[in-house]
């Protein structure tokens, strides 16, 4: 019998293994040759070198031939009909993203390929102008990162979101924004104006105040005193920036509800939300590996307060409980994020975004050409 190499974490990743996509005809396993010894010691000869840890696979950027940017959805259980995701995987490496599996379409695995093989979209400006320019279309708020996060680390070099927000502003189009990245205030000359417009409204995900604990949850977003101090920024800029605690994951970053929400009001935001933990699909098991990593004495706890709240399973998909479980512990959360809610005065007379100031690219067009005529 042949022994298994047992995956080990990789600095900056927060998956641990890479196994095949559900739909893949093959499933990979690696397996120890005998030349080396997992426990890090050298051949019984005394020869040989002890066993490196597996080097962080580099990141690859591809491009995606994507020929639609906007994608519709009917559900219930969030606040919009329409979303832009400018990536596809996401750099941050939070083990618990409910996009993962949608990683599996594309050939690739949910676990490590998740996070370095992003697909970037370069057309979606020009294929968002197509999109609004249509005689049917008619504007309602579109929101950004709803699947991966349009700041994540390669956006900095691409500019696909920024792209993505020109046009917007031209069309003036309203648009929601929710994100783990301080780089949201390079674009702070798109959004301030806009929002004076009451075009936007941008939410910071915020799961732990601990850096130690962020950095395992999320390795390669922004320290949670970037994301606070982004939050302050935006508001003090007029921008309305309000908190997401998303995931809220039992027995690792719960307890921190009331304290995350404190923390969010002082820096100006005036609107939250919260998600309990989801685990569809493969996310089921690679949740489970990160916990056997990282926290293996809490495992049994965190997963049976899981079970807690989805009637014995690890995942509900029914609309309704998705978001927010069923149960006593689900119930606790609900009534804990409540009372915050009421002593924090949050989510109060906020205001619904304009759809009324859209003027389709070709009239935006027409428009520009009018004001400069005007000047003349």
């Amino acid at each position: 019998m042949v022994d298994l190499i047992p995956d080990r974490p990789k600095k900056g990743r927060g998956a641990v293994s890479n196994a095949s996509g559900r739909y893949e005809p093959f499933t990979r396993v690696a397996i120890d040759d005998g030349w080396n010894d997992p426990d890090g010691s050298v051949g019984p000869d005394g020869f040989g070198e002890p066993p490196m840890s597996p080097a962080a696979p580099p990141t690859e950027v591809t491009w995606d031939a994507t020929r639609s940017i906007i994608t519709r959805n009917s559900s219930p259980d969030v606040p919009f009909d329409r979303s832009i995701n400018p990536y596809r995987g996401c750099e941050h490496g939070c083990i618990y993203c409910f996009a993962r599996p949608s990683h599996a379409w594309l050939g690739y695995s949910p676990g490590l390929d998740f996070e370095t093989k992003i697909l970037a979209k370069p057309e979606a400006a020009a294929l968002l102008r197509k999109e609004l320019a249509r005689k049917a279309y008619k504007a309602e708020p579109i929101a950004l990162g709803t699947n991966t996060d349009p700041y994540q680390p390669v956006e900095r070099r691409l500019g696909i979101t920024r792209a993505i927000l020109e046009v917007l502003k031209e069309t003036r189009h309203p648009f929601t924004i929710v994100t783990k990245s301080n780089l949201v205030l390079r674009d702070l000359d798109i959004l301030a104006p806009m929002a004076r417009e009451n075009l936007v409204r941008v939410m910071i995900s915020l799961t732990s105040l601990d850096r130690k604990l962020s950095r395992v949850m999320e390795p390669r977003a922004p320290t949670p005193e970037r994301r606070l101090e982004a939050l302050r920024t935006l508001n003090a800029a007029g921008v309305p920036a309000g908190v997401l605690t998303a995931p809220m994951i039992p027995a690792i970053n719960d307890a921190e509800l009331e304290a995350l929400l404190d923390a969010a009001v002082r820096a100006g935001a005036r609107h939250a939300g919260y998600v309990l933990l989801r685990l569809p699909l493969e996310i089921k098991e690679l949740f489970t590996e990160w916990l056997e990593t990282h926290f293996p004495e809490r495992k049994a706890k965190v997963l049976n307060l899981v079970r807690d709240t989805r009637e014995g399973g690890l995942y509900q998909s029914e609309f309704g409980l998705r978001q927010r479980g069923s149960g006593v512990y689900a119930d606790l959360l609900r009534t804990r994020f409540k009372q915050a809610e009421r002593r924090l005065g949050l989510n109060r007379g906020l205001a619904p975004l304009d759809v009324t100031r859209f003027a389709a690219p070709r009239d935006a067009a027409k428009q520009a050409d009018k004001r400069q005529l005007s000047l003349l």
